[in-house]
């Protein structure tokens, strides 16, 4: 038997907060996977920082690392949004969730199967509705940002970063070596084109354009030559560093109504 409320999401990052925004806010009862090390960007709009921080506040709802699926119910039952350190999902057998939503953002499938859950939803690329998974949301930023697809698959990916102030590619930071990344400034920091936002080694991440850093990698995450490893937001506001952007919220209102989509189908079949 599966757990009524329950809603496993794999992945933190900040695309996935704002999945986990939505369905917590609804009250569905949340627990979320990360890798050990996570490297995520949007580190300020994110629960995958519970990994490391051992506690983070997102839009005013606290997420605390679990050990374990048996920690996770519990600190779901004192209210807090469990975040395990599980990127292979073990702790799916002992949660029993009615749904399971992939939100790695791999640009494909390294795993998930449509009998993992009750529900199975796949967030972007990679995912083919009615194979892999029940439904699929997409990710593109456009006019089908956030819609759900119950055949077929999203768009598949660009490698072209949306277009945010005016600027797509220019605003984004890559690593410039491969190595160990440092943080030489803070997200929320403006900042000039020019500007080094860190290093790998002895090699300068440069911002390219004016702005607010939006998004940073942390000190200490292994990076390969070219990897995203930064943001820079050119509307120049702060502000949008503590809050979980258009993006993630149109995601994650399409997760949600795929779930209680699926949730009729789920019902009838018990």
């Amino acid at each position: 038997m599966f757990d009524r409320d329950l809603i496993l999401i794999k992945g933190a990052g900040d695309l996935a907060s704002g999945v986990a925004l939505r369905l917590w806010c609804s009250g569905f009862r949340v627990v979320m996977t990360e890798l050990p090390r996570p490297t995520t960007i949007r580190r300020t709009v994110a629960f995958s920082e519970a990994v490391t921080a051992g506690e983070t506040v997102v839009e005013g709802v606290t997420a605390r690392r679990a050990a374990d699926a048996h920690e996770a119910l519990s600190l779901l039952e004192q209210g807090f949004l469990p975040v395990l350190t599980d990127p292979d999902c073990r702790c799916r057998a002992a949660l029993r969730p009615l749904a399971l939503v992939d939100s790695i953002l791999a640009k494909r499938n390294l795993g998930t199967a449509i009998t993992d859950a009750p529900i199975v939803i796949g967030v972007g690329p990679g995912f083919t509705a009615g194979l892999d998974c029940h439904a699929a949301v997409e990710t593109m930023r456009g006019h089908t940002l956030g819609r759900v697809l119950y055949r077929g698959s999203p768009l598949p990916n660009t490698n072209l970063p949306g277009l945010i102030g005016g600027f797509a590619g220019e605003r984004v930071l890559r690593a410039p070596a491969d190595g160990i990344f440092r943080e030489a400034l803070r997200i929320g920091d403006r900042v000039k084109a020019g500007d080094v936002a860190g290093w790998v080694g002895e090699s300068p991440m440069v911002c390219t354009i004016d702005g607010v850093l939006r998004g940073l990698l942390a000190s200490g995450v292994p990076v390969h030559q070219g990897m995203k490893a930064g943001d820079v937001d050119p509307r120049n506001d702060p502000a949008y560093c503590r809050t979980a952007s258009d993006k993630a919220l149109a995601i994650g209102g399409g997760v949600l109504e795929a779930i209680l989509h699926c949730m009729g189908s789920v019902q009838r079949n018990l």
